[in-house]
C-alpha cells in the first residue's frame, strides 16, 4: 500500500481482525455484483469505499427517474446513461484505486460460467429468478461463494450458498428456493413499490457479508437466511438445509 491507501484505510487497519494484511487481501480481491440497482448501488458503494481491488458491475439497464429514489450511486445528471457507466463513475470519484470491469448483459445460463471464471465472490441482487438460478448453477461448477439478496416493499432477506464447502450439509440457492414462484405470488418493486432505505439496509449489510466472505471473518451466513423486516425493525435467522434431491447441487453429495 502506498501512503494514500494507508490513510485511505486506516480505519480497517486499525481493526485486529483486518489490519494490514486483510487490507491487502482485500486490495487483491475481485467481486462480481450482478445487478446495479437498489441492492447493487450501497453493495458496490461500499465494497470500492472498503478497497476491493476490483469489481465487476453486471446490467444491461439503463438509469431512470424513478431509479434515484433508492439507487444511490446515481445522480439526474445519469438519467438515460447505462448503468454500467454510471457506476463506474461513481466509483472512479469514491476510489481510484479500484479497478471497475463492466459487463453490460443480461446473465443467462449461456454467460454465467464465463463471466464469474475470474472473480472470487458473486454477490447478486436482481429481480428475476432465472438470473438466479443461472448464476446458482455456474457458482456450484465453479465452487465460488454466491452472496443472495432480495428485497421488496419493507422487507429483505440475505444468505450465502457455497453447498460444494459441505455436500449434502449446506444448501444452494435452489434448494432454498427450488422451483420459480407464480408471477402473482413474486414480490415486483415496480408494482408493489419498495421503501428506499430498506434497500440500503439490506444492500450495506450484504456489503459487509460480501467482506466478512472474503476475510473469512466472523459466522458465516451459509446455511441460513437472514430476514428483515423494517415495519418492526427486526432481524431474524431461518436456518437452511440442503435438498438431498436438488437438481443443482445434490450430485455434489455423490
Amino acid at each position: 500500500m502506498n501512503e494514500d491507501e494507508r490513510e485511505r484505510y486506516a480505519r480497517h487497519i486499525l481493526l485486529r481482525e483486518v489490519g494490514g494484511q486483510g487490507q491487502q487481501k482485500l486490495i487483491g480481491s475481485r467481486v462480481l455484483v450482478v445487478g446495479a440497482g437498489g441492492l447493487g448501488a450501497p453493495i458496490i458503494q461500499y465494497l470500492a469505499a472498503a478497497g476491493v481491488g476490483t469489481i465487476g458491475v453486471c446490467d444491461d439497464d439503463e438509469v431512470s427517474l424513478s431509479n434515484l429514489q433508492r439507487q444511490v450511486i446515481f445522480r439526474t445528471a445519469d438519467i438515460g446513461r447505462a448503468k454500467t457507466d454510471a457506476a463506474a463513475k461513481f466509483v472512479a470519484a469514491l476510489n481510484p484505486h479500484v479497478n471497475i470491469v463492466l459487463h453490460r448483459e443480461r446473465i443467462d445460463a449461456d454467460n454465467a460460467g464465463p463471466m464469474i471464471e475470474n472473480y472470487d465472490l458473486v454477490v447478486e441482487g436482481v429481480d428475476n429468478f432465472a438470473t438466479r438460478y443461472a448464476l446458482n448453477a455456474a457458482c456450484i461448477a465453479a465452487k465460488k461463494p454466491l452472496l443472495s439478496a432480495a428485497v421488496g416493499r419493507f422487507e429483505g432477506q440475505l444468505s450465502l450458498f457455497k453447498p460444494y464447502e459441505a455436500p449434502g450439509v449446506l444448501p444452494c440457492y435452489r434448494c432454498f428456493v427450488p422451483e420459480e414462484p407464480p408471477r402473482d405470488q413474486q414480490a415486483n418493486c415496480a408494482e408493489e413499490g419498495v421503501l428506499g432505505a430498506v434497500t440500503g439496509v439490506v444492500g450495506a449489510v450484504a456489503a459487509m457479508e460480501a467482506i466478512k466472505q472474503l476475510l473469512l471473518l466472523g459466522d458465516s451466513l451459509a446455511g441460513r437466511v437472514m430476514l428483515f423486516d423494517g415495519l418492526r425493525g427486526r432481524w431474524r435467522d431461518v436456518s437452511l438445509k440442503a435438498d438431498p434431491a436438488c437438481k443443482d447441487c445434490s450430485s455434489l453429495a455423490s
